[in-house]
């Protein structure tokens, strides 16, 4: 894979993502971002820098919302002093739901002391005129700093953890201190679940179904079907390469190939090896090809002459690039259709971690990872976990280590804790996509020989993200619709990055948004989107089965036109740590 240094010039109904930054600005999305930060455990994320600078600039030369929300601040807690505050944590904060934070007068006064500082500096931070680079920055290490001293995170102040105190004889503390020290030698945030209670193969990963291709990168698994029928074109998942392909098959009645095999639908799923040093010079050239090899042993094993691809998130980056070959070589008439899983492909101004990208990380990035030869799991995974502090790292702060009580067990947090390497010439590969946004300007990038032009994938594209997705905004998964060159159906999921995808019927509180068309602005489509109660899976589900011929009799062996079956799914490479 390479990016050319030319600056090309973008289509013209590009302007819109452009800002003050231009088309191909180095903003990087937050999965790159994550690459950055991850690798070498970086602290500039940590450190205000020059936006810090900026920030006290702007307050010396502008002192007037200092001033005002300043004044507020001292009046709001005269008020909290008096006991006559108003203030109060909202329904959804589980931080403040012990009784104790409202009838102990004491700490009634500590959390509305917090809650109003925590306000204040939410709205001083708003009304600055800082620029968005900047504002993203400040306001990621406020918030943290504001997350951290929250006073439920204090085991002095803590009536859940002082109860549990007096109930055990101080044995939570013990317990905690215990499992804090584990934490702190194993990883670099506390644990957030029970892995003991999975075992992939036996609790996850359960679909029937046979690995029925092998190359030293990949595992292609075939899913039996489970209906007396099957629709003529099957379905390939690409997984994204810094986590195990199950996200897409985890507990029953939460899979999501459960849910197409169950609705006649073929399906294969490509499972990645788990790389070592020694596999250093895989880049995304090999993973791209990697997609087209399983792409054949599909059409292979099924007869068919299409196929839809399914990628999620950085596997949906290579998915496209791959097509994006096809299209080049004239091939493209092998796909039946593309869906994108919380996958961005416009990189521009993509959320909080974008405000940290610059060409400078970056390289520092990939020259780490390259002395490594690969990019660590479990660093990418401490990055993810500083975006929602108090639901990925304070609460399990206060459940561990103040309660003493072990970690839950959930099928997605142990798949999440149960992460990959990333080899260091793919994770190059990615950041150089990132520093100058090149998937947005055909042929600013080249993949197997070929000039990567998006608008050159033709067939329909489905896309779909996440309402609250911190990794890959919803916003720049929407601008999809208008890099991909054929029609597309956008659905808007509840939740975050995960949450989106793994939204089973069996939810009662899943439901989406979709609208019949896709105009440019991404909040014009909001304004003209309905509401659908219920999954997506159902709507996409019905999406592929449009697009998926006739049926036919469902085959009774896995495998064919020389590829056997060589062993049960899940497969040997997800089982590798």
């Amino acid at each position: 894979m390479t990016v050319t240094d030319r600056t090309a010039t973008a289509r013209p109904n590009s302007s819109r993502r452009g800002g003050d930054d231009g088309g191909a600005a180095a903003v990087g999305s937050g999965l790159d971002v994550m690459l950055t930060e991850a690798s070498g455990g970086s602290m500039r994320r940590w450190l205000p820098g020059s936006a810090g600078l900026r920030l006290i600039g702007k307050l010396v030369s502008q002192p007037g919302p200092l001033l005002q929300h300043g004044g507020e601040l001292v009046t709001e807690l005269g008020k909290v002093a008096a006991g006559r505050s108003q203030l109060a944590p909202a329904k959804s904060d589980r931080r403040f739901t012990d009784p104790a934070w409202v009838s102990n007068p004491l700490l009634h006064r500590i959390c509305q002391a917090y809650l109003a500082a925590s306000d204040s500096t939410d709205r001083l931070l708003g009304d600055l005129d800082l620029d968005w680079r900047d504002a993203k920055r400040v306001r990621f290490l406020a918030e943290n700093l504001i997350d951290a001293l929250a006073p439920s995170n204090n085991p002095l102040l803590n009536p859940s953890a002082l109860k549990a105190a007096i109930d055990t004889g101080g044995r939570n503390f013990v317990l905690g201190g215990g499992q804090l020290v584990k934490d702190v030698a194993r990883r670099r945030t506390p644990a957030m679940v029970d892995t003991s209670a999975f075992q992939v193969g036996r609790d996850l990963a359960i679909t029937p179904g046979a690995v029925v291709f092998r190359t030293p990168l990949v595992e292609l698994i075939q899913y039996r079907p489970q209906t007396p029928t099957v629709r003529e074109v099957p379905l390939m998942v690409v997984p994204p390469m810094i986590n195990k392909y199950y996200v897409t098959d985890l507990a029953p009645g939460r899979s999501m190939i459960e849910n197409y095999v169950r609705n006649g639908q073929q399906v294969f799923a490509m499972s990645w090896r788990n790389p070592g040093k020694g596999n250093s010079r895989w880049g995304l050239d090999h993973y791209a090809g990697a997609v087209l090899e399983c792409l054949e042993a599909v059409e292979k094993v099924t007869g068919s002459p299409r196929t839809h691809v399914l990628g999620v998130c950085a596997g949906g980056i290579t998915a496209s690039v791959a097509l994006s070959h096809l299209a080049a070589t004239g091939r493209q008439d092998r796909v039946a259709g593309l869906t994108l899983g919380v996958t961005v492909l416009d990189q521009q101004r993509a959320g909080t971690l974008g405000s940290f990208v610059d060409r400078e990380g970056a390289a520092a990035a990939a020259a780490e990872s390259g002395r490594k030869g690969y990019l660590d799991g479990q660093a990418l995974a401490g990055v993810f976990a500083w975006l929602r502090p108090n639901d990925l790292i304070w609460n399990y702060w206060v459940n561990n280590y103040l309660l003493g009580k072990k970690p839950p067990a959930f099928d997605v947090l142990f798949w999440n804790a149960d992460t990959t390497r990333m080899p260091a010439a793919l994770h190059r590969d990615f950041l150089e996509l990132s520093v100058e946004n090149a998937l947005v300007t055909p042929g600013k990038a080249r993949v197997l020989g070929t000039p990567v032009d998006l608008r050159r994938i033709e067939v329909d594209s489905y896309v779909v993200a996440g309402i609250a997705d911190h990794i890959c905004p919803w916003q720049n998964c929407y601008r999809s619709t208008d890099l991909l060159g054929g029609t597309s159906r956008f659905v808007l999921s509840t939740s975050g990055h995960i949450a989106a995808l793994v939204n089973p019927p069996t939810n009662p509180k899943a439901s989406f948004s979709v609208s019949e068309s896709c105009p440019q602005d991404p909040e014009e489509w909001r304004r003209s989107a309905h509401t659908v109660p219920g999954t997506w899976w159902n709507d996409h589900v019905a999406w592929l089965a449009e697009r998926s011929g006739e049926d036919r009799p469902a085959p009774t062996e896995l495998g064919g036109a020389g590829l056997r079956p060589l062993e049960p799914a899940p497969g040997t490479y997800v089982l590798q740590k």
